[in-house]
């Protein structure tokens, strides 16, 4: 059943977030939500079911993951061989000549995400076993970028026109927490964390809060050994 809630629910942030504008420095702007419905509500139907004991969180989509794939840090690899989904992702509204979205075609992989689900399949070779007390979820679908196609993280985004962003997504999260009522809330990174966070404390309830270092290849602590810093993060927090 939960799953259709957060199916629903991702419908409803879809709509709140269409409708906004963003200036420069932004030229191009994707809603994962829209093109790439397919490929996100596939992974909430498949994996979104029941209460989950772990919540994952991330901050926006990857150009190589979820921009392809609708799936949180979806690297195509671990969406088709271990997830077993291969959904019809659609093209965004305006997309840059330099970001194509190939959908499950896509050749290049997502560091973060290859990184992320090599982890989780690493101890849980049956993607159904990871996802019985598991889900990840990302805090914001939009994608922004410049005009060279390089990519642009919220900071980056004038204040005043991220609050209205912030603050759908942050109703969403709610949500989401509580439709899974999760024992731990796990920032993948401090962004991330903070956000598990305000959450946590708009809703009033009791809930572990804790993150593990992003896996992004910009981050040099990331570069070194990285699953096994999440993996000895995971055990401190009694997560694992």
């Amino acid at each position: 059943m939960s799953a259709r809630t957060l199916i629903a629910a991702g419908r409803e942030l879809a709509a709140e977030l269409r409708p906004l504008r963003f200036s420069d420095p932004v030229t191009h702007t994707y809603l994962t939500l829209d093109y790439a419905a397919a490929g996100h509500e596939a992974y909430l139907e498949k994996f979104g079911g029941g209460r989950k004991r772990v919540l994952f969180l991330g901050m926006n989509p990857g150009p190589y993951g979820m921009a392809q794939t609708g799936v949180p840090f979806g690297e195509i690899a671990a969406v088709r061989d271990w997830m077993a989904l291969s959904p019809e992702i659609g093209k965004p509204l305006d997309e840059h000549p330099k970001r194509k979205i190939l959908g499950m075609a896509c050749p290049k992989s997502e560091v973060s995400g290859r990184r992320l689900w090599g982890l989780f399949s690493g101890k849980f070779p049956r993607a159904e076993d990871f996802f019985k007390d598991h889900l990840v979820i990302n805090f914001c679908p939009l994608v922004w970028m410049k005009d060279t196609g390089a990519n642009l993280t919220p900071d980056k985004i004038r204040a005043a026109e991220i609050a209205a962003v912030d603050a759908a997504c942050q109703k969403h999260l709610r949500r989401v927490i509580d439709v899974l009522a999760p024992e731990f809330l796990i920032g993948i990174g401090g962004y991330a964390k903070g956000q598990m966070i305000a959450a946590k404390e708009a809703l009033g309830i009791v809930a572990a809060t804790g993150k593990i270092l992003h896996p992004s290849p910009a981050s040099p602590a990331a570069n070194r050994g990285w699953a096994e810093v999440a993996e000895r993060q995971l055990r401190e927090l009694d997560v694992w």
